[in-house]
């Protein structure tokens, strides 16, 4: 699946495009300076990004990266999309394996989308984001070099995997939830002004070894809202399925529009259905749909479980992470939890083993790291916690 335009323009229209400052790669206790200021039109026809003086991608000319694919052949073709193909090549000049992205010159990704993803990825570093290592802007070709990950999207693994591929167990899933919650939660809790992801979904999970989540495509990633601003208003972009509803009705962005479309990839774990799949039943085919009903009865929780786990997972562990998924996939995005919160609960849940003899996790999730006013992510004696809302009524 691609990206979607709907609704219309936004009702603002900045004069100035987003862009990075500052290239130093922060800890994760540091906030990340990002300017929204400086015009990144700035730079020639040949490469956009020659105005930016902050860039530390390393540039690469196109005939390296033609040899590096062996002139793109298709047996290193790793999969493609509406943004392009994407092919694994090996640099002559440090030996070093790489996945290459080569824009479709008449696909979804224009010059601004390729902008914002060289600038946000030059910028942001952390163990839960994809390395960018360089790119090319040779004439009118568009190509981006990232560190490859060698197991491929968390979508190659969930949903139609070949028959000789491992499925993934449940902690497994739990790991990279946990992953890429703390990905997301960088984004917004470390980067400074916060960054929306936007663009979140099971085909933008990087796997490394040992199923090391990463979130990948940042193209459609905006620099949130600052100050008394509570959203940015933007034309809708994202993918059918996990885009927040109140974002897809009024182009109104905010961090919470992130954290819908998480609880949604969350859901894909827990059930192993898709995101949106046309070819179940008609009230089956919008997964978040489907499994509103059912949060509010904690019986039908077991029928919810994707059957190739084979009842191979703990049972506590499962109401609870069901109970983030419906916490994120609330409708109202107030009733949403923050990021962090997710992120505490689900680093819990990624340390609970699964034991034949007992299905039932042995303790209790810690609190969180902040508590919210009115909820928290996991229990407490206010009665307001996970164990409570895991019936969502």
């Amino acid at each position: 699946m691609g990206w979607f335009p709907c609704s219309g323009d936004s009702t603002k229209k900045s004069k100035k495009k987003k862009t990075l400052l500052d290239q130093k790669k922060p800890t994760c206790s540091e906030k990340v300076k990002i300017n929204p200021t400086v015009d990144s039109r700035k730079g020639s026809k040949e490469d956009p990004l020659n105005g930016g003086s902050n860039i530390s991608a390393h540039t690469f000319p196109f005939r390296e990266l033609a040899a590096a694919t062996k002139n793109f052949r298709e047996d290193c073709l790793l999969g493609e999309g509406g943004f392009g193909r994407v092919y694994k090549g090996r640099l002559e000049s440090t030996n070093q394996v790489v996945a290459i992205k080569q824009l479709d010159r008449e696909g979804l990704q224009g010059n601004r989308e390729f902008l914002v993803e060289v600038l946000m990825l030059s910028l942001l570093h952390h163990t839960n984001l994809v390395s960018l290592i360089g790119y090319c802007a040779d004439g009118d070709q568009r190509l981006l070099v990232y560190e490859y990950m060698p197991l491929g999207s968390l979508e190659d693994h969930l949903h139609d995997p070949p028959p000789d591929k491992k499925r993934l167990d449940w902690k497994t899933r739990m790991k990279i939830a946990a992953g890429a919650a703390k990905g997301l939660e960088y984004l917004h809790d470390t980067a400074n002004p916060p960054v929306i992801y936007r663009d979140l979904k099971c085909s933008n999970i990087l796997l490394g070894e040992g199923y090391h989540p990463k979130l990948s495509d940042f193209g459609l990633a905006k620099l949130g809202p600052v100050g008394d601003n509570t959203h940015v208003s933007t034309r809708v972009m994202g993918t059918y399925g996990y885009c927040a509803p109140e974002y897809a009705m009024t182009g109104q962005l905010t961090l919470k529009s992130d954290v819908y479309s998480f609880g949604v990839v969350l859901l894909e774990l827990i059930t192993g259905r898709k995101a949106i799949d046309n070819s179940k039943h008609v009230k089956e085919q919008n997964l978040v749909a489907w499994a509103r009903p059912l949060f509010k009865d904690r019986k039908s929780f077991p029928q919810m479980v994707d059957p190739t786990l084979q009842s191979q997972y703990p049972v506590r562990g499962l109401y609870q992470a069901l109970a983030v998924a419906a916490m994120c996939v609330q409708e109202q995005p107030t009733m949403r939890p923050l990021i962090a919160d997710v992120v505490t609960a689900l680093s819990y849940l990624a340390t609970q083993e699964y034991t034949p003899h007992t299905r039932l996790a042995p303790s209790t999730p810690p609190r969180t790291k902040r508590e919210i006013s009115d909820k928290r992510v996991n229990g407490g004696s206010s009665g307001s916690g996970f164990e409570r809302d895991q019936t969502c009524r």
